[in-house]
C-alpha cells in the first residue's frame, strides 16, 4: 500500500526492476469499512469487513474452541463484530517529555537496585536497562547468590523480581520461587529484613509478580494481595493490550493515575485469584481491601473482562496491586518491555519524533522510583 501521490513513482520503480508486467493497482482503502470488488465501474461483490474477516477466521475459531476455553474463543470471535472499535488510543495524564529524575541523576549518586533472577527468568536485561536509564546502579543478583550468602540485600535500596518462566515454565513456577525463600532460613531472614526496612522498595513483574504474591507473610501491608493462577483462556497469552493506571499510593505510578497506555503482556498464570488459600469470608475481605494499581481496559478506556482485551480474565481487569505505603508493587504485564517508544508494536507517531527521543511513557515508572529515593 502506497500513498496515491506516490503511485506513479512506485510503478516506475517496479517497471525499472523488471516487475512491470506483474504489478497492478488492485484497490484502495474506503471509509465504509467494507470489502468491495468492482468491475467495469460496477460492484460485483460487497460485504462489511467484519463479516469477511469472520469468514476468514472461522476455521481457527472452531479449532480454538476445542483447544482452549470455549467461552474465550467465542469472545475473541465475537469481537470481530465490533465494526466501530476505535483501536488503541493511549491517553496520558502526565507530560511524557518531562524527566522528573534529571535533577537526581545530575548529582551523580546512583542508588543500587538488585535485579533478582531465578532459573528461567527473562526480561532482566530490559529491567536493568530501564533502572539504569533512570539513574540507578543495577546489579544482577541470582537466587543462588542469596542462598549461599554471596550477596546481601542490605546493600540495595531497590529490588525487582523479573518476569519469565522460573524452573523451565513449570506451572506455578513463581510459587516455587517464593518457597525457595520461605523455606530457606537464610533467604527468608534476608528478604524479611529487606522488606522491613522503611527505605526499601520492590517491584514484581509477571513471574516475579506471582512470586511476590506468595511472600505476603513477610511483606508488610501485602496481606490482601491475590494469588495469580491459570488464565481463564487456559492458554499462555502473549499480546499487546491496553491498561489504565489507577489511583493508588504506589511510588512507581505517582502522577500517572488515569493514564491509559498500551503494554506488552506475556503470561499463562495471570488471573488475580483472591480465593486460593482463603475461606470465602477471608477472600471477600481481601478483595475489598486490596489496593489496585493497574487494570486492563478496552479500546474505549473502560475496565474490561472481555477476552482478549483482558487476556487473563481477572475481575474488573485488575492486574496490578500495591501496599498502603506504596513501596511494594506487583503487576502482571511487562512495562520494561515497552519503556522505549520503539519497542511498541504500534505507537502514536508523536512518540517517535518529539524531543523525548525514544522514551515511551512507561519510562515514568522508573523515574518515579529515582525521585522517590531522592
Amino acid at each position: 500500500q502506497v500513498r496515491a501521490a506516490d503511485r506513479n513513482a512506485t510503478l516506475e520503480a517496479l517497471t525499472a526492476a523488471g516487475l512491470g508486467e506483474c504489478s497492478y493497482v488492485v484497490g484502495s482503502p474506503n471509509a465504509r469499512d467494507e470489502i468491495r470488488i468492482v468491475r467495469n465501474a460496477k460492484a460485483i461483490y460487497a460485504a462489511p469487513r467484519s463479516e469477511v474477516q469472520r469468514m476468514w477466521s472461522e476455521t481457527s475459531y472452531h479449532m480454538q474452541r476445542l483447544r482452549d476455553n470455549p467461552a474465550a474463543a467465542q469472545s475473541e470471535f465475537d469481537r470481530l463484530l465490533d465494526a466501530d472499535d476505535p483501536g488503541m488510543k493511549p491517553a496520558l495524564t502526565f507530560d511524557r517529555n518531562e524527566d522528573i529524575a534529571a535533577a537526581y541523576i545530575a548529582t551523580g549518586v546512583r542508588p543500587k537496585v538488585a535485579v533478582l533472577r531465578e532459573q528461567g527468568v527473562n526480561s532482566h536485561i530490559e529491567m536493568a536497562a530501564a533502572f539504569t536509564r533512570a539513574g540507578f546502579e543495577a546489579h544482577d543478583v541470582h537466587m543462588s547468590d542469596i542462598l549461599t550468602g554471596r550477596t546481601s540485600l542490605s546493600a540495595f535500596q531497590g529490588l525487582v523480581a523479573c518476569g519469565g518462566f522460573s524452573y523451565g515454565d513449570v506451572l506455578g513456577g513463581g510459587a516455587g520461587w517464593a518457597k525457595s525463600i520461605l523455606f530457606n532460613p537464610r533467604a527468608r531472614d534476608e528478604f524479611a529484613a529487606y522488606f522491613a526496612r522503611p527505605d526499601a522498595f520492590a517491584l514484581g513483574v509477571c513471574n516475579g509478580c506471582q512470586m511476590m504474591a506468595h511472600l505476603t507473610e513477610i511483606i508488610p501491608g501485602a496481606e490482601h494481595w491475590p494469588r495469580f493462577t491459570k488464565n481463564k483462556s487456559e492458554q499462555f497469552e502473549g499480546r499487546f493490550v491496553m491498561v489504565e493506571v489507577m489511583k493508588s499510593p504506589s511510588l512507581f505510578f505517582n502522577g500517572m493515575a488515569g493514564s491509559v497506555l498500551s503494554i506488552a503482556n506475556a503470561h499463562g498464570e495471570g488471573f488475580a485469584n483472591f480465593t486460593e488459600g482463603r475461606s470465602a469470608s477471608a477472600a471477600k475481605a481481601a478483595a475489598d481491601k486490596a489496593l489496585r494499581a493497574l487494570r486492563y481496559v478496552d479500546h474505549r478506556g473502560q475496565a474490561t473482562e472481555t477476552y482478549p482485551l483482558n487476556p487473563n480474565g481477572s475481575t474488573a481487569g485488575e492486574t496490578g496491586f500495591t501496599t498502603a505505603d506504596g513501596r511494594f508493587t506487583i503487576l502482571m504485564p511487562h512495562p520494561e518491555r515497552v519503556y522505549r517508544a520503539v519497542q511498541h508494536s504500534w505507537a502514536p507517531k508523536e512518540w517517535l519524533k518529539d524531543e523525548a527521543g525514544d522514551d515511551g511513557p512507561w519510562m515514568r515508572m522508573w523515574r518515579n522510583a529515582r525521585k522517590y529515593v531522592g
